[in-house]
């Protein structure tokens, strides 16, 4: 189903209502191909490229350090922040607010879920030479994100050739879902312990664009015990 330029609300509520929603409810994740269609979608691979000609992607950040263990043994992406108002992400912005229109109706259908905010956009390249990410949770401890959003850009993908295949584990299966990163294919999934996942090892430079939406209870709880915990910190050092 390809979107260019105008998308109707019924095209995007019929989407969510009929494709997004209940695949996700039944397998815990769900992935749309051609979303945009070609002339959009080149546009917003067209800006990423730029990005990553011009430098603004830096090595993706870890949760937290191990010693011993090099960064790039456990992701070998460089990535860059993007809110999509910034100079030259116009399509990127198009990208973004279609998909802020379709979680919007899959929202109130999703279990009582209170999403209403998204984290900024996670441009990412994998630049081809072996690197991948190695199984991890997006939200093991509860931080608030809930449905994370990942949008491919790569063209004449060959996962036998190229690898960079996502490979979810779903909780309690026996079956792996592998999810080959083609371009204008959006896929959703929980982003709790339900869905571990890794990115095998790319041979060829692999683009996505990431965004999570929070269930905004579960992110308001996790600012809070943040804030609780900064204050006992803060009180320990000056004691």
């Amino acid at each position: 189903m390809p979107f260019i330029e105008h998308v109707s609300d019924s095209d995007l509520e019929r989407l969510a209502l009929e494709r997004v929603v209940p695949t996700l409810l039944s397998r815990g994740y769900c992935y749309v191909d051609g979303l945009l269609g070609e002339v959009a979608g080149d546009a917003v691979l067209d800006q990423v490229k730029e990005m990553h000609r011009s430098g603004q992607l830096q090595d993706g950040r870890l949760a937290g350090s191990v010693p011993g263990i090099h960064r790039n043994s456990i992701r070998g992406d460089k990535v860059a922040w993007v809110s999509g108002s910034e100079r030259g992400c116009e399509a990127i912005s198009f990208l973004l607010n279609l998909i802020d229109k379709l979680i919007s109706v899959c929202a109130r259908r999703l279990g009582g879920k209170a999403i209403r905010e998204r984290s900024e956009a996670m441009v990412a390249c994998y630049p081809g030479n072996g690197a991948g990410y190695v199984k991890h949770v997006d939200n093991p401890n509860c931080d608030g994100r809930c449905i994370t959003c990942i949008y491919y850009l790569n063209k004449n993908w060959d996962a036998k050739e190229h690898g960079g295949v996502l490979r979810i584990f779903p909780e309690g299966e026996s079956y792996v879902a592998d999810i080959k990163p083609l371009f204008d294919r959006l896929l959703f999934f929980w982003s709790d312990r339900r869905n571990p996942h890794e990115v095998q090892p790319s041979y060829s430079t692999r683009y996505a664009i990431t965004v999570w939406y929070f269930d905004s209870e579960e992110r308001a709880k996790a600012k809070r015990r943040f804030r609780d915990l900064t204050a006992q910190q803060q009180g320990s050092s000056s004691s």
